[in-house]
Order: structure tokens, then sequence, then C-alpha cells
């Protein structure tokens, strides 16, 4: 399968380009839309976002992951990366890193493959898309080996104290594994203490949680309510463990 990860929005063309190129280029492969409402040109957010959530997925899947700020500059490669038993399309710009950092058998790779036409500013339907569909369908591309930037990835925080993505229903979605966490372990948000709790039952309707997400990662919450509204949330905002 072929799963697209990506902050171009619902609203309007892009998705739909893509979904067009992979059903042309891997017909009958199945697409499955895991983020389209990523963080705008956050790198790093998404980086820990795309590792927390990628791992839910079966062996050799197709991520095509395109958060891609300086697209058609030239400051960074197209690359594939293969970590955790999964293949990752998209831009070297760090979006990875994170994956790497958690495997360290991961490998990449310069994509060398160029279109016919290649758009300044639209890789992920021209170059991305299509090197996903080849690969989703046992095609071999051209490339070649790139070395992993170690010192990179050895800059990055092993959890990412902030909010990384803010759901449908207001939850805050955090860059914190809770099993890196002890048990007794307190989160503050805005200088408030947030109770850990199990399930949302366990707090009172309209009351601040915190929780384990169905990815391993604290969420602060609401029962019955949305932790964005209450604290007027953004993403990238701090959040504290003691």
């Amino acid at each position: 399968m072929i799963v697209l990860f990506t902050d171009f929005g619902l609203n309007g063309p892009y998705v739909g380009q893509m979904k067009a190129v992979l059903n042309c280029e891997a017909p009958g492969i199945p697409v499955i839309d895991l983020f389209a409402d990523a963080p705008v040109y956050n790198i790093q957010a998404n980086a820990f976002l795309l590792a927390s959530y990628a791992l839910g997925f079966p062996p050799r899947t197709v991520f095509l992951a395109v958060i891609d700020p300086g697209v058609g500059s030239g400051q960074r490669p197209p690359v594939v990366v293969e970590s955790h038993g999964c293949v990752f399309v998209g831009p070297g710009n760090g979006l990875f890193d994170v994956l790497c950092k958690r495997d360290e058998t991961s490998r990449q790779w310069e994509i060398l493959w160029r279109p016919e036409e290649l758009s300044a500013s639209f890789h992920g339907r021209d170059l991305f898309a299509p090197v996903a569909a080849q690969l989703a369908v046992g095609g071999e591309p051209r490339m070649r080996p790139l070395p992993i930037d170690q010192a990179r990835i050895a800059r990055l925080p092993e959890e990412l104290a902030e909010v990384i993505y803010i759901d449908h229903f207001g939850n805050l979605i955090t860059g914190i594994r809770a099993s890196a966490l002890p048990e007794h372990a307190t989160l503050y948000y805005r200088g408030s203490e947030v109770p850990r709790v199990r399930t949302f039952a366990e707090a009172p309707p309209g009351c601040p949680l915190c929780y384990e997400n169905s990815n391993g990662l604290l969420e602060v919450a609401v029962n019955q309510g949305a932790a964005a509204s209450l604290f007027e949330a953004k993403v990238g905002d701090a959040v504290a463990v003691t």
C-alpha cells in the first residue's frame, strides 16, 4: 500500500493530483490518507509525528511524505529512506530524521530519476509520487546510496516537548512518548498541571487531562470538550514534564 503524509490540506487540488499520478503509475495499489493536515511547513514536528504514526503499518508499506517548504530550491535532495521495515519517499530535509534516529539499521538513497517535466513548486506530484508508485509495484527508480546525516540526527531530542498536532476533537498531541516517562511524571501546559489518566472517563466532563494516546504519545485533552479552545493552543506550544 501507499500511505500519504502531507501538509497540503484536503481543500484544493493537491492531494487529488498526487492520487491521480499514483493511480496511473500503480493501478490497483491501495492509497491510504494518513495526514493531509500535518502542521504546515513544520519539519521537526512532522518528523516526530511521522515516526510515531508510521509504526502501525505493515512491512514494505511505501510512505509518500511531503513536508517541503524548500521545494524547488535545491537545498535538499529528494530521498528514499528504508526504516522500521517500511519505505519513505520525500524531501531529505530532516523529515525522516526521527525515524532514522530510532532505527540504527535505516538506509537512505538519493533519487536520481527525473520526469520529463518537473515543476519548481510541486515535487510531490511530479517527482515523489511517481517514485513512490514505482517502488510500490516493485520497480527500481534510479537512485544512489546517500549517507544519513548522523551529526544532525544526534542533535535531535529524544522526545519533543511540544504540541505537534491538534486533531479534529481539539486534542493536543505532543512529541513525547508515554513509554519514556515514569508513571508518576506530571505534565504541565500553559502553567497548569494536567492530571494524567488512562481513560477520558477518569476526568469529569469539561476537565482537562493527559493520557497515552493510541499511538503511544502523550496527549492533552478535555473530557467531552476541546483542549485547543480551552487553552487557546497552537502547534509548537511547549509542554513541561516533571
